[in-house]
């Protein structure tokens, strides 16, 4: 019963990392469509489209902070193991544990609490790009400096969960 309570749990902590790491998919094609966009329209027809330099740029940002957590699921982030791949599978749920603890979930939680003015701030005023011709809803992707702790501490917790209970 307690593992069917752990998995249910970790799914339902997952939905979201999951959802927001899709979306980093298709971030990517924007990206690609937005570049070749840009090149040929600066250097076919000399035309510089602010806006869409903007969007690249914040698109490229958003890629990484929502992508996170879903690396974060899949152990896909950049590991130095160099002492880490010969220790045995306790010592490995250890130092993971440990990590989740005293690493990620402290990081994110200044992260989401610093962030708060910032983008409460840029909210409060609808702020736009201060570039003639930028983007008119640059609120709007600060916020991804919120989404991005939160992802992190659901999937952490969904990680502590899988380590402290241990269950495929």
């Amino acid at each position: 019963m307690l593992k069917k309570i752990t998995k249910t749990t970790e799914n339902i902590l997952n939905l979201f990392p999951f959802f927001f790491g899709n979306i980093s998919a298709w971030l990517i094609l924007l990206m690609i469509f937005l570049s070749s966009m840009i090149v040929i329209l600066r250097y076919v027809f000399e035309i510089g489209v602010v806006a869409m330099q903007e969007l690249l740029v914040y698109s490229h940002g958003m890629l990484f902070l929502f992508y996170a957590a879903l690396a974060l699921k899949d152990d896909a982030h950049v590991r130095v193991d160099i002492f880490y791949r010969e220790l045995s599978d306790k010592r490995k749920r250890m130092i993971n544990i440990f990590g989740n603890l005293f690493f990620l979930q402290p990081f994110a939680w200044v992260i989401l609490i610093f962030s708060f003015e910032y983008v409460y701030f840029s909210w409060s005023i609808n702020e736009i790009s201060p570039e003639p011709g930028g983007l008119p809803f640059v609120y709007l992707f600060k916020t991804s400096l919120i989404i991005f702790p939160i992802l992190l501490i659901l999937q952490s917790f969904s990680e502590l969960i899988k380590l402290v209970f241990k269950h495929d």
